[in-house]
C-alpha cells in the first residue's frame, strides 16, 4: 500500500475556472461517479510507477487514490542501462497496474466488469480479478512523452497505448518536467513559485509568464542527479535506494561534534547556468590522490576521507543551484520557491534554500520522496489537466502522436490551465 495524503483543494494554486466536463465530452467522460479519474504511467529512467488521481466536483479537490512504483536498482560501480532498464519495466509494469487499480478500489466487485474481465482471461489465460474496474472508474490514461530515456519511455508508452485501447479511453501525453511542477503546486499550495527542478537528467531554475513554463537558467552539461550518481560509483557507494541518497547519509556525519573536513572543489555558475561536469572531474581526481583515505580517521589535516569528499560535494553543488534560486526570484518578484525533482528531497539543499528563502521574507514549497521522486501520480496530475482543460497538445487522437521524444523542452509545452499573466520579467 502506497501512503497517500489527504485530498488537496484546487483553490490555492489559481488555475483558470474549471471548463464543465461538457465542453470536453469529445475528450472524455467523467465515471459513473461523476469524478474525473486518471491513471499515469511514469517510466522515464531507472523507476517505473503508476498513480491513480481523482478530481472530485462536489469538493474541487484533487486526491492520489495509489502511487506504487518499482525502482530498477544497477549493481554497485554501474549505473542503470537503457536496454536492462526497459527490461525491468516490462516485467513490472503491469503488476503496478493491477496493483494501482486495487488500492484504488479496493472493494469493487461490480459485475458491470465482467466483459473485461474475460476478455482479460481469454487474452492472457489467467483467472479474472474480482477488482480490475477501468470501465466504470477511469476518464483517461496519461503517460510519460519525454524527456528521458528512450528505451523505457517506449517500454511504458506501449503499455499506455495497449490499455488505451483495450480499455476505450483517451491517451493524453505528459511532459516528465511539467508533471513534476503541478504534482508539487497541488500537493504544497504554491500558486505561482519560482521552481528548482533537479534530477538525475534535468536541472533548471524555472518561472512562470504567458502560459509557458519560462527556464531562467540550467545546467550547460551534466544534470546535478547524474553528477551525484558517478561520483558515488567512483567511491562504491550503493545504488540502493539511490546513490544520491547514499551519498547524503555520508555527509550527514558532519555535526558539530564531529566535524567534516571541507575540501575546496571548483564552483561553476555562467550567468543564470551553472556546470558541473569540470567539478565531477576535479573530485574524481581527488578519490586518486595520496590523500585520500577511503574509510577510517585521518592522520593529518592534508588527508580526508569518502564522508568529507560527499559532503564538500553536496556544499559546493547545492550553494551553486541556491544562488541562480535567488537570482531568479529577484528578477521575477517572486516570494516562494518550490523544489520538485529526486534530488529535491534531499533534507540539505531544502535547508539551504529554507535559509536563502526566509532571508527573503518568503516560503519554501518542499515535499518527501513519494512526490519528488519519480512517480505515476505526478503523470496523472498534468495528466488531468490536460484533458479537463482540452490541451490539443497532449489529448492526442487514438494513438497517433505518442512517439516518445527523448528531448523535450519544459518551455515548449502550452500550459493551458493557468492565466496568461506577464510579470515584469516577460
Amino acid at each position: 500500500m502506497t501512503f497517500t495524503d489527504p485530498p488537496c483543494p484546487l483553490s490555492p494554486i489559481h488555475n483558470l475556472p474549471l471548463p464543465s466536463p461538457s465542453r470536453f465530452s469529445h475528450l472524455y467522460r467523467p465515471n459513473h461517479q461523476g469524478k474525473t479519474v486518471v491513471l499515469g504511467i511514469e517510466g522515464s529512467a531507472n523507476k517505473v510507477g503508476v498513480g491513480v488521481l481523482c478530481y472530485d466536483p462536489e469538493t474541487e479537490t484533487y486526491q492520489t487514490l495509489s502511487n506504487p512504483r518499482k525502482t530498477y536498482v544497477s549493481p554497485v560501480g554501474c549505473g542503470f542501462l537503457p536496454k536492462e532498464t526497459s527490461w525491468h519495466h516490462q516485467a513490472h509494469v503491469v503488476a503496478l497496474v493491477r496493483a494501482a487499480l486495487n488500492e484504488a478500489y479496493p472493494d469493487d466487485d461490480s459485475p458491470q466488469s465482467l466483459s473485461y474481465n474475460n476478455a482479460y482471461e481469454h487474452r492472457f489465460k489467467r483467472s479474472p480479478h474480482p477488482h480490475f474496474l477501468p470501465n466504470r472508474h477511469l476518464s483517461a490514461i496519461a503517460f510519460t512523452l519525454g524527456p528521458g530515456m528512450g528505451g523505457p519511455l517506449r517500454s511504458c508508452a506501449i503499455a499506455a497505448r495497449t490499455l488505451a485501447l483495450l480499455w476505450k479511453l483517451p491517451l493524453v501525453a505528459v511532459n516528465h518536467c511539467i508533471a513534476h511542477i503541478e504534482m508539487g503546486r497541488v500537493a504544497t499550495s504554491a500558486a505561482d513559485p519560482v521552481v528548482l527542478y533537479v534530477s538525475g537528467g534535468n536541472t533548471q531554475v524555472i518561472a512562470y509568464s504567458d502560459g509557458r513554463y519560462r527556464i531562467f537558467g540550467e545546467t550547460i552539461d551534466i544534470a546535478v542527479g547524474n553528477c551525484l550518481d558517478r561520483f558515488a560509483r567512483v567511491v562504491g557507494l550503493s545504488n540502493d535506494p539511490s546513490p544520491g541518497y547514499n551519498i547524503e547519509l555520508e555527509a550527514r556525519k558532519h555535526t558539530n561534534d564531529t566535524p567534516l573536513k571541507f575540501v575546496d572543489l571548483p564552483y561553476v555558475v555562467k550567468g543564470m547556468d551553472v556546470s558541473f561536469s569540470g567539478l565531477l572531474t576535479f573530485i574524481e581526481e581527488l578519490t586518486k590522490s595520496k590523500h585520500f583515505v577511503r574509510d577510517g580517521p585521518t592522520e593529518n589535516d592534508e588527508q580526508f576521507t569518502i564522508a568529507d569528499l560527499c559532503y564538500s560535494l553536496q556544499e559546493t553543488i547545492f550553494a551553486m543551484l541556491v544562488e541562480i534560486t535567488e537570482r531568479t526570484m529577484a528578477h521575477c518578484g517572486q516570494s516562494s520557491v518550490l523544489v520538485v525533482g529526486g534530488v529535491g528531497c534531499n533534507k540539505r539543499l531544502q535547508d539551504m534554500l529554507e535559509l536563502m528563502v526566509s532571508d527573503r521574507g518568503g516560503t519554501l514549497c518542499a515535499m518527501d520522496h513519494r512526490y519528488c521522486i519519480d512517480n505515476g501520480a505526478m503523470i496523472a496530475q498534468a495528466g488531468i489537466f490536460g484533458l479537463q482543460y482540452g490541451s490539443e497538445s497532449m489529448c492526442v487522437k487514438g494513438v497517433e502522436g505518442t512517439d516518445c521524444r527523448q528531448r523535450f523542452r519544459t518551455d515548449q509545452v502550452e500550459i493551458v490551465w493557468r492565466p496568461k499573466t506577464r510579470g515584469k520579467h516577460s
